[in-house]
């Protein structure tokens, strides 16, 4: 008989403040040799210019394994919920949000 491996569990800590998320509504991703960078901005209506909320930066093997983590929540997300809508817009931020024209 083989006896069963257990790899000891991780013990996360979640606080109050990291718990309530950062809201971001765009996401710009630089790399190097040696990193991946991901900052999420949040860019609002009438507001000039976007802020990065957070930065997140990783090695090049887990940015591949968060790639494949994501790409595998989106296709359970679609099974349940059905294809996820995306607009043409890809390359162009949209700065006014559709509203009224800002004036100084």
């Amino acid at each position: 008989m083989s006896e069963d491996k257990k790899q000891p569990g991780i013990n996360i800590e979640l606080s109050e403040e990291i718990a309530e998320g950062i809201y971001s509504n765009l996401a710009i991703i630089t790399h190097s040799a040696s990193e991946f960078i991901l900052d999420y901005i949040r860019i609002m209506p009438g507001v000039p210019k976007g802020k990065v909320k957070s930065r997140i930066v990783m090695t090049p093997e887990h940015a591949k394994k968060l790639h494949r983590a994501l790409s595998d929540n989106l296709s359970k997300y679609e099974k349940s919920h059905g294809p996820i809508k995306e607009t043409d817009q890809i390359s162009s931020i949209p700065l006014n949000f559709g509203g009224p024209a800002t004036q100084a």
